[in-house]
């Protein structure tokens, strides 16, 4: 059945469609960047909004700004913007077709279809998921990158922006020039205080061309932070063909874990949905629940990533099935990490952990090890590196922590130990790798990026522990690393 308005009183049998007239629904929310995430979770939550026949002026509209989300755009346009989702269950599987978002904006050059729609009045929501190293941040400073060629491009042509984030500077000025008011940034992606950094980049980005609208969004636009959790793998042939076994013909279907989390300050200058009656949380702090959630989780993914790319171990369910590396998950998170989380309302970091650890095991969950270690610069220095130097202000433990450093370095080397090539994996791997190939017989030339580490090559506490943990690994093995690890 070719997924469209027109089948959806013929699904089939099993599969739950929305419940509400998709015809009634109003736009009150762009959102930039339409990936798998996005519509596994925030959407997830309005379309069971929907169904309980509340804020159906709240209906999302899509957007991108790169090449791919034309394409993407393209294929959901083509199936009226529905999304099957298929929930993965260690016991099963169940699908659901969700409704929430109602078209898509042109992608252009210049940006001026997404431009218009942000300044449309009935907008008062801009979300986006864009990937923790889309923000351009500085990753040793945490400061605004003015020089990145984009940043200088939106700066001296602000009417014709290529970022999103320039795109948004232009509605803004737009809106502010017409009295319409301004509108709620919400940023959607793994970053401690995504609110915050993406308040950064767009009154930084705004300064750069009008210090005066700066001022004014950065006094009157919100930016709630928020913590979003859940485990949804990319979309390729097996996911294409298990939503077929179900019936339906949909080029652009989401598998996700049977988990969702939602934590969101509720500072909205416009108007928000009442996502809590769906399930999300609303406070007054996010951060001790982004704080776990991003280093146990996030910072999790990583550790068992890269050594997993590194051992021929193409899963993350694989991983933790492995003797050393779900081993050294645990032991990382229980004795390195937990130590520096803050308190969380009735979820103790232990019992944190062991969550995790069941949703990493997840074996219907095919989530690739090359997956979860894409944009290891970004994830490193956003979900390892504040945990390190927490340790070392703490005089508190490392090893684990340097010896995840480590395994990043080895597996940007670009192979495998069984002699097999890892293929380019992040955004600035050309520029890793020869470091990452040089570190096998001088473990310091990594740490000496000081673009990624900053001065924690001069911490002999850390560097040591960094150097003898690649040392090993390239003399001995990973899997001889971890068990060293774990013997202590």
């Amino acid at each position: 059945m070719k997924l469209s308005n027109a089948a959806l009183n013929d699904l089939p049998e099993g599969v739950i469609g929305p419940r509400y007239d998709r015809a009634t629904l109003t736009p009150g929310i762009v959102h930039i960047g339409l990936g798998n995430f996005h519509r596994a979770h925030q959407a997830w939550y309005l379309h069971r909004l929907f169904g309980m026949g509340l804020n159906h002026d709240w209906a999302i509209i899509g957007a991108g700004v790169r090449p791919a989300d034309a394409a993407q755009r393209d294929r959901l346009l083509a199936q009226d913007c529905l999304t099957t989702l298929i929930e993965l269950r260690p016991d099963g599987k169940s699908a659901e077709v969700t409704g929430s978002m109602i078209d898509f904006v042109p992608v252009a050059d210049g940006n001026g279809p997404l431009i218009a729609q942000m300044a449309d009045p009935a907008i008062r929501i801009v979300a986006l998921t864009v990937t923790e190293s889309g923000y351009f941040i500085d990753p040793v400073t945490g400061g605004f990158d003015a020089d990145h060629p984009d940043i200088r491009h939106d700066a001296a042509h602000p009417d014709t922006p290529r970022t999103a984030f320039g795109a948004m500077v232009a509605a803004l000025k737009l809106r502010r020039d017409r009295g319409t008011g301004p509108f709620t940034g919400q940023s959607c992606d793994n970053l401690q205080g995504n609110g915050h950094v993406l308040r950064q980049t767009v009154v930084s980005l705004a300064r750069l061309s009008d210090p005066d609208l700066a001022d004014w969004i950065d006094a009157a636009c919100s930016f709630p932070n928020a913590m979003v959790d859940c485990i949804v793998p990319a979309t390729g042939p097996k996911e294409l063909a298990l939503v077929r076994e179900f019936g339906i013909d949909d080029a652009a279907p989401v598998t996700h874990e049977n988990f969702r989390q939602w934590v969101i300050e509720d500072d909205f200058c416009a108007g928000r949905p009442d996502w809590d009656k769906a399930g999300a949380t609303f406070t007054a702090d996010v951060h001790p629940f982004e704080t776990m959630k991003i280093r146990v989780l996030n910072g999790g993914h990583q550790a068992i990533s890269n050594p997993g790319e590194v051992l021929g171990v193409d899963t993350i369910a694989g991983c933790m099935a492995h003797p050393r590396i779900g081993a050294f998950f645990r032991r990382l998170a229980h004795d390195e990490i937990a130590p520096h989380l803050l308190p969380v309302p009735g979820m103790p970091a232990a019992e944190y952990i062991d969550l995790i650890a069941t949703r990493f095991s997840n074996p219907a969950i095919v989530d690739t090890t090359r997956r979860v270690a894409f944009d290891g610069l970004g994830r490193h220095t956003g979900f390892i590196l504040p945990t390190i130097q927490e340790a070392l202000a703490a005089d508190a433990p490392l090893d684990g922590l340097a010896l995840v450093e480590a395994a990043w370095a080895r597996m940007c080397a670009g192979t495998r130990e069984d002699g097999s090539t890892i293929d380019p994996n992040d955004p600035a791997w050309d520029r890793l790798a020869p470091v990452a190939l040089a570190a096998r017989d001088d473990p310091a030339a990594w740490l000496a990026q000081r673009h990624v580490y900053g001065d924690l090559a001069a911490q002999p506490r850390f560097a040591d522990a960094f150097v003898a943990a690649l040392t090993t690994i390239w003399r001995d093995g990973m899997d001889a690393a971890l068990a060293a690890y774990l013997a202590r």
